[in-house]
């Protein structure tokens, strides 16, 4: 980070100059260039309508290969980042292990379900659309979230690499609870979804486990080869300013696979975005107020919540998609998730830099 109290995804800096004047300004108009990524995509999708066809079938295996291709480029800069022999103390911490878990296995799901009932009880295709998106725990962007916000990298990188384990094992049966089980006991509508162990499995492979291995391996290599002082002061500031390329790449890319639908239904899109927005709100949090009640500090309080807010889109964009087909109400919903979850995330980053100053100021009065 470029300052301890601004978002940034270039470096990190101890200094207590003014915020603007520490800023490059690639990092202190962020929030217009994630808006202008947003507004180019949907302009795409909308003005050259086959470009959405032609980008979906541009995938191997059923991986979109430029969604893939930003995410790894995002990530890949924030995971070499991190210093892999701090991770013992990311695990040792259970207050943090356990509060993850809750929140994301127990709480978010059962929140999930619980809004999209409560907003869309006529809809029942945008209801099981989100309800998946809520089965998919973050693996990928949540990491520049927590970032920007000047969160705790290492316990990121434990707390994703949890969650892509979880999902593994546990979304399917999640899946078959809240859409066919739960419903079946409240006397509500119920539903089931086509998601197979290979397909979460190969998910949480390209969109974690690639960057996650070059990351740790960039820096296992460069600390051996030329020493840490090198690797951090030469070449993570050379690398840093690629997760925000590689952020805006995919924002452009996954706007424009739906602009025409998104444009095209705006009063859906509404309906769909208020649950999500409810669910992000008291997701993040949640998280935020549990993190500092149970004494994490402002940083692993911070990655504490960002990971709980966060979703796995593109997973659940695909189950979807598979089980529903690409024109369908679930798969809207679906996309409609990274449309409000960007700007609302982004403005939890700065929600979150706020509160850090009373962190700052309780720990001063101890």
């Amino acid at each position: 980070m470029t300052h301890p109290t601004s978002p940034s995804l270039t470096s990190r800096s101890s200094g207590h100059d003014p915020v603007a004047a520490r800023l490059s300004t690639l990092d202190r108009f962020l929030p217009v260039w994630i808006g202008l990524a947003m507004l180019a995509g949907l302009l795409l999708g909308r003005l050259v309508p086959v470009l959405g066809d032609a980008l979906s079938r541009v995938e191997v295996d059923g991986v979109s290969l430029p969604i893939a291709l930003g995410l790894l480029v995002m990530m890949y800069p924030v995971l070499a980042k991190v210093r892999y022999d701090r991770l013992d103390s990311v695990t040792g911490d259970k207050r943090l292990l356990v509060g993850s878990l809750v929140l994301n296995w127990l709480i978010g799901p059962a929140l999930m379900f619980a809004v999209a009932w409560i907003f869309l009880p006529d809809l029942p295709a945008y209801r099981t659309g989100l309800i998946i998106v809520g089965l998919a725990r973050c693996i990928a962007m949540v990491i520049i979230w927590n970032d920007l916000a000047c969160g705790d990298r290492e316990a990121a990188a434990v707390l994703v690499a949890l969650n892509s384990i979880f999902q593994v094992v546990a979304f399917a049966g999640l899946g078959w609870f809240y859409l066919s089980v739960l419903p079946g006991w409240l006397g509500l509508e119920q539903t089931g979804i086509d998601a197979s162990t290979w397909d979460i499995a190969r998910s949480v492979l390209v969109f974690l486990g690639i960057p996650l291995l070059a990351g740790f391996l960039s820096r296992r290599v460069g600390e051996r080869t030329r020493g840490r002082d090198w690797y951090e002061t030469k070449f993570i500031p050379k690398v840093g300013p690629w997760a925000l390329y590689g952020l805006l790449f995919t924002i452009v890319i996954l706007f424009a696979l739906q602009g025409e639908a998104i444009t095209s239904r705006p009063l859906d899109v509404a309906r769909i975005a208020l649950p999500l927005l409810v669910y992000f709100a008291v997701m993040w949090g949640g998280g935020f107020g549990l993190g500092a009640a149970i004494g994490l500090g402002y940083e692993r309080t911070t990655t504490l919540a960002f990971t709980a807010a966060g979703n796995n889109f593109e997973l659940a964009i695909a189950v979807a998609i598979a089980t529903f087909g690409a024109a369908s109400g679930q798969a809207l919903a679906g996309v409609v998730g990274p449309l409000i979850e960007v700007p609302a995330l982004v403005a939890l980053v700065y929600v979150s830099l706020a509160l850090r100053r009373r962190f700052r100021a309780a720990e001063a009065r101890l």
